[in-house]
């Protein structure tokens, strides 16, 4: 088959453009034709597969996004027999690969009266509704219950079209046994005494994955554990207003920022916990990282995989609705019992579960199945 994959732009370091790798190495190796339209692409980029910059520029992102899915659109038009399988919302998707969470429960819930009249949210509602609508064809693939709840609420009809795909963690992530000597490396690259205790977030998009509520949970902590801990955020974003909240919350000097990179798994395996507050989050791919890889997890409800950290009995999760007090609780009591805890025995032993790897698998049969349908029906 013709596989034509949208997404507005890809880095490494992304969870939606990792999950776009993965199922695109799966279709390729299926022996499809595939290709990637898209704003930007940094990166390697995989033998076999043509990745296609879209030449469209905006003074606005509204504007620039409604170019992209004009110039896609029309190019595609050329040749109907491709399979449109879209990272972003957008109209004329054959299939759309839920990496956001609702756009309308997120309007709704974390935005006031007001926004609803912006030109960003009749975009935005309205390229949802091209997907979503009752009028709607879009077959869409779900990262987690979550977003089916959402989805479910404010579009009732399109039920019949969501279907569950499982994780696609990297088996580079899992971890059998303990790497002492791995760790000990890593804590003595980065000045870490064997008292330090490292507090690890991981993610890009540093305001949505709740850094603010990071710091101010390790800035709550007793002076004694408070002392001992380095806060270390890595990933892709501007870190000026996180630093200066650091500096007025007095932690400025125990915390650090790190650019997005490859080598996660040195981070996992020298930290003491991982710490991921998010407002909002589809799925969380790092909360199973740091689980298997036998790191424990402290994680708001909010983010989809954050049932994984329940199921395996590899950390704690904060719940809805958030409050700053409990996250603070939380993080002080797991601190004080990180050597007698089980957080990272049962983390590892989770890990042995095949399908929390299969993502990529599961999402190209569905794509199989569902244009081998449409195709018969065509004809």
């Amino acid at each position: 088959m013709k596989l034509s994959f949208l997404i507005y732009r890809y880095f490494p370091y992304g969870g939606q453009q990792r999950d776009l790798l993965r199922i695109v190495n799966s279709c390729l190796e299926r022996g499809h034709e595939v290709e990637v339209y898209t704003l930007q692409w940094q990166g390697d980029m995989p033998p076999g597969l043509e990745i296609k910059i879209v030449p469209v520029k905006a003074m606005s992102r509204v504007k620039l996004y409604q170019r992209f899915t004009v110039w896609v659109l029309d190019k595609l038009a050329m040749s109907p027999d491709h399979i449109v399988i879209g990272f972003n919302k957008m109209p004329g998707l054959d299939f759309y690969f839920a990496a956001d969470p609702c756009f309308a429960a997120k309007a709704d819930e974390q935005r006031g009266a007001y926004y609803r009249f912006t030109s960003r949210y009749r975009h935005f509602k309205s390229y949802e509704e091209a997907v979503f609508k009752p009028s709607a064809t879009t077959e869409v693939l779900l990262l987690s219950s979550l977003q089916r709840q959402a989805f479910l609420k404010y579009y009732p009809e399109c039920g019949g079209r969501l279907h569950d795909v499982p994780p696609g963690i990297s088996r580079d992530r899992r971890v059998t046994t303990k790497r002492e000597q791995d760790r000990i490396q890593f804590r003595e690259e980065y000045g870490l005494s064997a008292g330090d205790i490292l507090v690890l977030q991981v993610g890009s998009g540093f305001r949505i994955k709740g850094v603010d509520r990071s710091l101010r949970a390790i800035a709550a902590l007793p002076e004694e554990i408070r002392g001992k801990v380095r806060y270390m955020l890595v990933g892709q974003d501007k870190p000026g207003r996180f630093k200066s909240l650091a500096r007025k919350l007095g932690v400025a000097n125990q915390f650090s920022v790190l650019p997005g990179r490859d080598d996660i798994p040195r981070f996992l395996t020298g930290a003491d916990l991982l710490l991921h507050p998010a407002y909002s989050e589809s799925a969380g791919y790092v909360l199973l990282e740091a689980t298997i890889s036998g790191l424990p997890v402290l994680t708001t409800a909010t983010c989809g995989y954050a049932f994984h950290v329940d199921k395996a009995g590899s950390g704690e999760v904060c719940k809805e609705p958030f409050h700053q007090s409990e996250l603070n609780r939380r993080l002080s009591k797991m601190l004080e019992n990180l050597e007698s805890s089980s957080w990272s025995q049962n983390g590892r032993k989770y890990g042995l579960r095949d399908e929390i790897y299969a993502l990529g698998e599961r999402a190209a049969d569905i794509i199989e199945s569902h244009a081998q349908i449409q195709h018969r029906v065509a004809s």
